[in-house]
Order: structure tokens, then C-alpha cells, then sequence
């Protein structure tokens, strides 16, 4: 059993989906958890209640992961009320809206970039300097099978926007090797989200399931067994990669 009594988790986008079922998953095994939303704040707050049932502390951070001074604030938050951050799990992401090519304007496309990519590095940035007060950090960066295989129709900012995950992921390795923060992704497939309730249509959720080879959409949990690994002192000489979580689209 993994075991991060002693810890404080940052999980950003865990109102709903893949993020919650991490932040959850964290506090059963011990750790305190940093919740954070933009816009979905109630979701985030009974998330918050849930934890602290389980009698862990845990803390709502509200903001916008692509605007600077909002992550500045909640890295402030997140300073006072526990002084320290052992693990950042910089989950956010959206796709916004599906999107070709023809209909992909200069405004979506930055805001798909900054959502997803630039989050990343803003909030990695920004919590550093609480990163390397501990003897081992660890940064876990959400990606996609999207950044391997472009994605679906509509997806190319989506897409564009993961591969730049994957690659931040491995110059993040290697830029903070010297302060023993390891770096690594975590790259689910078609996972049973509200991420394609919204985004993803019946008919075409159906048939991208259809191409799976273990025969199911993935569910939260299936992703967070990977977080949880490459968090844990299990993954201690890891660093710079990519778990693909799938059920096995990328064998061909």
C-alpha cells in the first residue's frame, strides 16, 4: 500500500473527473490534498468535505492555472496553510471545444494552449521554490494519447497542446534533476469522463471505444493507479516519463 502520511498533494482541475478521483485516492492513503477549481467550485467544495471525513486536512484553491498572478495567489494559499508541497499534480486541462482546422480562430487556439500547456509551467514554476524545500518532490503531469496520435477530429489545439505536456514533462526532468524533484506524465486514453460527456458525442465515444483492445473506455481509477505509483517511493528513480494509460490503443 502507498503511504504519503506526512504529505501535502496539490492536485489542480479535481472537481470532477480524473482529478478528483486523485485527490481522493491521496487522502485514503494518508496525504493532505490541495483542491483546486476554476469554475466548478461546488463540485470542488464537497470534494473538500469528503476529505476531510476521512480525517485529512484539505484546502480549496480557486483560479485560473493559465493567468500568472492567480497562480501566484494560490501558491500563497497553498504556503500558508501548510508551509510546504510534496506533490503537484498539475491535472487541469480542457479542450475547450472541438475545432478543424477551418474553424480553428487564433483566439481558441492560445486559449487551448494556455489552458492545458502554459498551466503547466505556471504552476511548476510558481511552486518551485516549495518543491525544493523537500528532500523529494515529485511534479505528475496529465497529458493524453492525444499527444501521440493527434487526437480525434476537432482535437488539433487539444492535441498540439498534450504533445507540449509530454515534451515539458521530460525538459522539466532534466531542468530539476539537481534539486531531486522528479518529473513524469501520466497519458490516458478514452477515459469515462464529463471531459467526452462534453465533448465527445454518443456515437462517436461508442466507436472510439470500439477500438480499444481490452473492449472498455478507462475510468478515473485506472489513471489514478499511475499517479499514485509515480508519487509514491516506489518511482523514487523515475523521472521523465510518459505512463500511457489506454487499455492498449498504441500497440499497433
Amino acid at each position: 500500500m502507498y503511504q504519503f502520511e506526512g504529505k501535502v498533494v496539490w492536485v489542480t482541475g479535481s472537481s470532477t473527473g480524473i482529478g478528483r478521483a486523485a485527490a481522493l485516492a491521496f487522502a485514503e492513503h494518508g496525504a493532505d490534498v490541495i483542491v483546486h477549481a476554476n469554475r466548478s467550485v461546488k463540485p470542488a467544495q464537497e470534494l473538500v468535505q469528503e476529505i476531510e471525513q476521512q480525517g485529512r486536512r484539505a484546502l480549496l484553491v480557486q483560479g485560473d492555472v493559465a493567468d500568472r498572478e492567480q497562480v501566484k495567489k494560490m501558491v500563497g494559499e497553498v504556503e500558508e496553510a501548510f508551509g510546504r508541497l510534496d506533490v503537484l499534480v498539475n491535472n487541469a486541462g480542457s479542450m475547450i471545444k472541438r475545432a478543424r482546422l477551418n474553424e480553428l480562430d487564433e483566439e481558441l487556439w492560445q486559449r487551448v494552449i494556455d489552458v492545458n500547456l502554459t498551466s503547466v509551467y505556471l504552476v511548476t514554476k510558481y511552486a518551485l521554490p516549495l518543491l525544493q524545500a523537500q528532500p523529494k518532490a515529485k511534479v505528475i503531469n496529465t497529458t493524453s494519447v492525444a499527444a501521440r496520435n493527434g487526437g480525434g477530429l476537432g482535437s488539433i489545439a487539444y492535441a498540439t497542446s498534450k504533445g507540449g505536456v509530454s515534451t515539458l514533462t521530460r525538459a522539466l526532468a532534466k531542468d530539476l534533476a539537481e534539486y531531486n524533484i522528479l518529473v513524469n506524465g501520466v497519458a490516458p486514453g478514452i477515459i469515462d469522463t464529463p471531459f467526452h460527456e462534453q465533448f465527445t458525442a454518443p456515437e462517436v465515444f461508442k466507436k472510439m471505444v470500439s477500438t480499444i483492445p481490452l473492449g472498455r473506455a478507462g475510468t478515473p481509477q485506472d489513471t489514478v493507479g499511475a499517479i499514485l505509483f509515480l508519487a509514491s517511493d516506489y518511482a523514487d528513480y523515475l523521472t521523465g516519463e510518459i505512463i500511457e494509460v489506454n487499455g492498449g490503443q498504441l500497440m499497433d
